[in-house]
């Protein structure tokens, strides 16, 4: 009997250290040739397996698959797309199984957030029952860092040392200027219900930058946070303010919330900065500049953690490894032995744990202000942002990032409408 082949697939925002999952998944079912058939990976994500445009990854050469490791985004392309409830659309995992019968794939490895857990759980469970069982693994993969059981997740590490570094660089400039120009500086980073990233900014604190980190977690309340800004700019002369995107009022509402909903149903919200910024006018005067570091953050392969890279790596191999020991329904997790030396090791969580639960900042990671971060934050942050793992550059100047040439298998089945 062949071996079956196995499907990949990006599911969410991508970021700086995505690939090298991919990379780590590809390159492990190439040394498993005899117990692995192909590898195919979905064209944007679980929409390619939907829509049966699969890229055959075989088409690739070696050194192509060992160059995502130094490329940033999704390679084969992702998306934001949430399988509903069997109940609700039945045709949708008919349709997946349908393909993955077709094409004799017999792996699901889904490399994304919280909602892709949900999908390959779901997959999980329904591939036997429909008479065509798959393992399904799910790979970390979030800039927000959200996931549960996991001490971290694949993408955070290169967003908190980009965060954490422009921070810093744009305060130095603003410490610079603010005898007679901008007094503060407000930086707007992702996180919808996490404080993570805007945690990062809070390592600034320090090299003796004056920071406001304004989380999630905490309700925000404008009076409180004004004479903070006014009393951090009377005793420095500037301050830094590092905002997260889901920063809300006490009654839960975002304070960027555009009223609409995304793919997901999540509230769509619009620039937080220049609210607070606002905020910061009204009530002080000041002279301000804000920033959204948006997709900088968490496409900046330039200055990706060397921490990171090597856990983004590690699990997608790891995923490959447990799929061949007949685990299922599982997702691999960095296990986090020690901060100084920073020592991790992989285990593994059962998506049923997973899927669906969000992990927010521990409370002992905020400062009892609710402005800052504690000691034991930083002790979980650094080991995170360390060592840089810059890509090649051309001799232009420019990065040598790969550009695959995902091709198509052909299709057996007729075409389906989403």
């Amino acid at each position: 009997m062949s071996p079956k082949n196995a499907f990949y697939a990006q599911s969410g925002g991508v970021t700086a250290v995505i690939n090298a999952s991919a990379c780590g998944v590809i390159e492990t079912c190439r040394q498993q040739g005899d117990k692995i058939g192909k590898v195919f990976a979905g064209r944007n994500g679980i929409i390619g397996a939907l829509s049966e445009e699969l890229i055959d990854t075989s088409n690739e050469s070696d050194a192509d698959i060992t160059a995502l490791k130094k490329t940033p985004s999704g390679a084969f392309g992702s998306c934001r797309f949430k399988l509903k409830s069997l109940e609700e659309n039945r045709r949708e995992y008919e349709r997946l199984i349908e393909v993955f019968k077709a094409h004799d794939i017999g792996y699901f490895f889904y490399n994304g957030g919280g909602d892709s857990a949900d999908t390959c759980f779901k997959v999980s469970q329904l591939s036997e029952t429909m008479g065509f069982p798959v393992q399904a693994i799910h790979i970390p993969k979030t800039v927000d860092n959200d996931l549960p059981i996991t001490d971290n997740c694949p993408g955070f590490g290169s967003v908190a040392k980009y965060v954490a570094v422009s921070a810093l660089e744009a305060s130095l400039d603003v410490k610079s200027m603010a005898k007679t120009s901008t007094k503060v500086f407000i930086l707007e980073v992702m996180g919808r219900h996490a404080g993570w990233i805007a945690a990062a900014g809070g390592l600034i604190e320090d090299y003796g930058i004056p920071v406001l980190l304004l989380f999630p977690e905490v309700d925000f309340d404008h009076d409180k946070f004004v004479k903070a800004v006014q009393a951090r700019v009377d005793a420095h002369g500037y301050c830094t303010v590092v905002v997260s995107e889901g920063a809300r009022n006490a009654d839960g509402s975002f304070l960027a919330e555009q009223g609409t909903r995304d793919a997901f149903g999540h509230a769509q919200l619009g620039g937080v900065a220049p609210v607070v910024a606002d905020m910061i006018k009204q009530a002080l005067g000041y002279k301000f500049h804000w920033a959204v570091a948006d997709y900088l953050q968490r496409a900046a392969r330039h200055i990706a953690s060397a921490s990171d890279l090597e856990q983004a790596y590690a699990l997608g191999r790891a995923s490959v490894e447990m799929a061949l020991a007949g685990k299922n329904a599982i997702m691999p997790t960095i296990e986090r032995v020690s901060n100084n030396p920073y020592q991790w090791q992989i285990g593994s969580a059962a998506l049923a744990d997973v899927a669906n639960v969000e992990k927010t900042m521990p409370l002992d990671f905020i400062s009892e202000d609710g402005f800052g971060i504690t000691q034991k934050c930083r002790d979980y942050l650094y080991p995170l942002i360390q060592g840089e793992a810059y890509p090649d550059y051309d001799e232009r100047g420019m990065p040598r990032y790969v550009v695959l040439k995902n091709e198509l298998v052909d299709k057996k089945l007729d075409n389906f409408d989403l």
